[in-house]
Formats: structure tokens, sequence, C-alpha cells
């Protein structure tokens, strides 16, 4: 094995020949009107983007498909070889079709772009050489060039596979940007695993389970502290006589209270150890932002409102629970 100095200098290359093919793709793409013509006719597709290539490029047209059905494009993969062989069948007329090569004279591409020019669907090429078959023979040409692979011996796709990757993102994107596709978009197609939860679990879904510590502002002590030490949540809400929040009682403020006002404990109110204006919630909002506010303030628990009014609490062990912590 490599010395550790020798390992990060290499990898340190690789990060940067990466890099600069990606910055090529940038320079490519704005010599060419062929990109925002591509997106065009994505958006005005009424059937289905299909992404196809073999070798490693297969691997880098899963991906693009998975981020574009992801972002409101819907998408399918095809591998190129098994395309000649029955999965052909999966286009139908109202497609579009980009067919990833770096070359673009693979043998399994000259074979199968005739089939869908006579298909036809419009074809888009990913590819590194502009002068291709391929190339040539598409509708549109998205251009990703590459000197050479990271790999010593620029055999293995590397650098390629990562400029075309990149370029497949750059077009779910412009895509997504021109659906005006929103969070809530998103959050409809992933509502699985934490990301879905911070997309769509609202603060109302934990708080209402949850009890509802309140004290009136007229409280005397002893009633404060069963009500926090009943409701375990480690503070109450302060409400006046109309319902109107007041403001937030909590363990520690108890504590602080029996330090200031020792010896005197039968005349404390809820009113005289309130925190006035706390921090709320309403129960509409996502639960990660309530879980942005706690980090923020560095506080375990928040007040829940519902249109101003006092509706409950939101801890942050409830986050836990739901693993957005």
């Amino acid at each position: 094995m490599k010395p550790q100095n020798e390992l990060n200098t290499l990898a340190k290359k690789v990060l940067q020949q990466e890099a600069e093919a990606i910055q090529g793709v940038a320079v490519a793409l704005a010599q060419t009107p062929d990109f925002a013509q591509c997106v065009g006719a994505i958006l005005a597709l009424r059937g289905r983007v299909v992404v196809t290539g073999i070798g490693k490029s297969a691997h880098i047209a899963g991906k693009i498909v998975a981020t574009l059905n992801s972002t409101g494009t819907p998408a399918l993969f095809m591998h190129a070889a098994d395309a000649i062989h029955g999965d052909l069948g999966m286009i139908q007329a109202e497609d579009f079709v980009i067919a990833i090569s770096k070359s673009g004279d693979t043998p399994e591409i000259k074979v199968l772009v005739p089939l869908l020019k006579r298909k036809g669907v419009p074809l888009a090429a990913l590819v590194s050489n502009a002068d291709s078959y391929l190339a040539v023979q598409a509708d549109y040409v998205l251009h990703a060039p590459v000197e050479r692979e990271a790999c010593p011996h620029n055999l293995a796709p590397t650098t390629s596979t990562t400029a075309a990757l990149a370029l497949g993102d750059a077009l779910a994107v412009c895509l997504l940007e021109s659906r005006e596709f929103t969070r809530q978009d998103f959050a409809r197609l992933h509502p699985g695993g934490t990301l879905g939860k911070q997309l769509y679990l609202k603060v109302g879904d934990l708080s209402r389970q949850n009890q509802q510590p309140q004290v009136l502002d007229t409280a005397p002590l002893p009633d404060i502290i069963f009500e926090i030490s009943g409701k375990r949540l480690g503070a109450t809400a302060v409400l006046n006589a109309a319902g109107q929040l007041q403001g937030i009682i909590t363990d520690g403020d108890l504590r602080r209270m029996l330090t200031a006002h020792a010896g005197r404990l039968d005349a404390v109110q809820a009113r005289d150890i309130l925190t006035p204006n706390p921090v709320t919630v309403e129960v509409d909002d996502f639960a990660a932002e309530a879980l942005a506010r706690m980090q923020q303030r560095n506080i375990t628990q928040l007040i829940v409102t519902d249109q101003g009014r006092f509706s409950g609490f939101i801890h942050l062990h409830d986050l836990l629970r739901e693993g957005l912590v």
C-alpha cells in the first residue's frame, strides 16, 4: 500500500481532474443552443424521457432517470443492449430519448440509433465526442467534452462519467426550475424516510399526541408545579382569563424562582415567574422548522399555536422519535 501522503496527493489529483472536466462541460454548454432547446423539447413532451446507455454509461443513465423522476419529469431507463432484444418496445411515439456514450461510436449504439430514428422519437446525444456517429445522428447534442480519464491508463470511465452525470443533473435542475417544481411537489414524490418527513411532517401531527399543560396567569405555585410535573413536558403555557397566551414557565424558571423568592412562596403566581413572548411555532409549520427554532435558541420545547392561540407543545423528543434529529 502506498504511503498516506501519496494516496492523498493521488486522490486530490483525481478530484481536480474531474472538477476541471465539469468546468469544461460548462464552457461547451455556453457555445451551443442545443441544451436549452433540449430542455424546451422535454417540457413540451407528452410522453416520458427514456435514457439509455451501455457499460458505465448505463449506470449514469440510471441515476439521471432517478433524478428526473424525483424532480417531476417522468423518465425510465433502457439498457442499450437490451433495447435491440425486445426492450425497444417500451418506447412510445410521444417519448424522448437521451443516449449516453463517451465515444458515440459503440457497436450497440450504432445498431440502436437507426431503430430509434425509425420510431420517429426525438433523440439527444450526451457524448464526449461531438463528431461521433451518435452526435451526428441526434437531434440535440449535449456535449460533455473530456480530454482524458482520471484513470492513470486513460481507460476506466471516471472523468467522463462524472461529466455526464453532472450534465444530467444540470438538465434535471433546469427542468425542475422551468416547471416551478416546489418543496411540496418534492414531498409528494418522497414520502418515505427522513427526507420525506422533513418535507411533509407538520408540527400538528406531533403536538396533537402530547398533553397540553396550561395554567392561568393567576395560578399559585402548587398548581404550576402540579401541571408541569403531571404533563411531563418540562413546561407549561400561561394564559390569561380570555385564553390568550401570556408566556411560558419551564422547569428552569421554577428553579430560578425558588432562589429568588426564598421564604415568600405563598404569594407567587404564574404571572410573577413566566417568560413573556415565548418562541412559538404554528400547527401547520413543518416539524423541521420547529427543530431549527429549537436549535437556534438551544431549547427543548416550543409552544404550538393555531392562528396565534395556544394549541399545545412540541418537544425535542418528538423530533428524535421521528428521526429528524
